[in-house]
């Protein structure tokens, strides 16, 4: 009991400070340890979340896409995070234009649009023209390292709270990843070269459009791109079902194509990172959380699928540890393909149905929650860096679909991507990818 004294006096510390963690962590230990209602506590968080600069957001929804890590309703309420931060104003983003640019930055633009067109989760958008062209610019907003940081230590801190409560997730890897991937995303350089990889990927897709860099007006803090023209998704709900379907299937093909054939993901499908058109184009809008992975880990995702449609115990656990799952035993196999198979369902049958046979808000809360259980009985799981990413796309494109409400023939358009799957072939493609781009990557 002392110990958890001492822990929730910390714990208050923080959230007396107004920080976002800080009040995460406290909701998350008043719910806990006084077993308060959850919801009201999830909708205060996500009204304490909306409105906030930076990446805690960002934290925020990832947190929410692991099994079971956080109650329903806090999921419910996370995934509706947008970024309804103020903006910066004209003043301001006038200096920090001219940091970018140097003094006589307006030069380089036609025009140059006061207000803002877009937030995005470390900066702000603003619509501009350029040599003629339509363009958006995408400005950091000041002192995002300091705000990253604090974030990331806070996340720490709600990471040990879970800890002290429950030990049936490790959520070590887990942190270290987010981590990393978020520290990442302040460099506006590596973001370029994400563009430019997908630029790559894309070259020849007339259904997956890419943004133009323009290098000269874009820095490590600015980014400068091509405006595309689109309309958002939930825009698209109650058309035609076959525009739908094609929205769908091109969106499957947008994160799934480079996945299978490059080692990479765009870790990051929710409602703002693209817009469609009325052909059911995909325009891909925000670069900066994108995962590389080992070309063995690919063949393991591909492995884990077989494994379950044979039900092939052993090379379920050469899959797994190809994840980087340690301490395979049966049980913790059993559980762990309880997850699988409800994210793989839709690709095992080969007919036309939903991605998901519920049209249920909490995407895959049975599951999960069965997970977690049964977890707890074993003594946990330590699930590894490279899961985080991976099940967020799977579980955010599940959210896409899900609006869609698009019936497609999933396992058809799966397996027309794994065929003649070769982990040497797609090791070769994504050095040469890298290489072109002249991005190392560690993995």
């Amino acid at each position: 009991m002392d110990e958890i004294n001492k822990f929730s006096k910390r714990v208050i510390r923080y959230a007396n400070l107004g920080t976002s963690a800080g009040s995460i962590a406290y909701k998350f230990l008043e719910t806990k340890f006084l077993n308060k209602e959850h919801e009201k506590n999830a909708m205060e968080l996500k009204t304490i979340l909306g409105g906030l600069k930076g990446p805690i957001m960002k934290i925020a929804q990832l947190l929410s896409t692991v099994p079971d890590l956080l109650p329903e309703e806090y999921v419910k309420e996370l995934a509706k995070l947008q970024s309804n931060a103020p903006p910066m104003g004209w003043n301001f983003v006038r200096r920090r234009m001219k940091n970018e640019l140097g003094f006589n930055w307006l030069d380089s633009f036609d025009s140059f649009e006061k207000q803002p067109f877009a937030a995005a989760s470390l900066g702000q958008v603003h619509r501009a023209e350029h040599k003629g062209e339509q363009i958006v610019c995408k400005l950091q907003y000041p002192d995002m390292n300091s705000i990253v940081e604090a974030d990331i230590n806070q996340l720490k801190l709600i990471f040990s709270i879970y800890k002290k409560f429950d030990s049936s997730i490790d959520t070590t890897e887990i942190q270290k990843e987010i981590s990393v991937r978020i520290k990442e995303e302040l460099s506006y350089l590596q973001e370029q070269k994400h563009i430019k990889l997908f630029q790559l990927i894309f070259d020849k897709s007339k259904e997956i459009k890419i943004p133009k860099v323009y290098e000269t007006i874009s820095t490590n803090r600015l980014i400068s791109m091509n405006y595309l023209i689109g309309k958002k998704l939930l825009n698209f709900k109650k058309h035609s079902h076959r525009l739908r379907q094609n929205i769908a299937k091109n969106m499957f093909k947008a994160w799934y194509y480079p996945f299978y054939n490059y080692g990479i993901i765009h870790g990051d499908p929710h409602l703002g990172n693209y817009l469609s058109d009325d052909k059911g184009n995909i325009k891909l809008l925000d670069f900066g959380c994108i995962r590389i992975f080992k070309p063995s880990f690919v063949k393991g995702v591909i492995d884990l699928y077989y494994a379950i449609k044979q039900n092939n115990q052993d090379l379920a656990v050469h899959a797994y540890e190809s994840w980087g799952f340690e301490n395979i035993s049966k049980d913790l196999i059993d559980i762990l393909n309880i997850w699988a198979k409800f994210l793989y369902s839709p690709l095992m049958e080969d007919k036309i149905r939903k991605m998901q046979d519920t049209n249920s808000s909490t995407y895959g809360a049975e599951a999960a929650s069965k997970v977690h259980k049964e977890l707890k009985k074993i003594g946990g799981v330590k699930p590894p860096r490279e899961f985080v990413f991976m099940d967020r796309a799977a579980i955010g494109l599940g959210s896409v679909f899900l609006h869609l409400d698009a019936k497609l023939n999933w396992y058809k358009l799966f397996h027309e991507l794994i065929s003649g799957f070769s982990e040497k072939d797609l090791n070769k493609r994504q050095q040469n990818a890298l290489k072109n781009v002249k991005m190392g990557y560690n993995f």
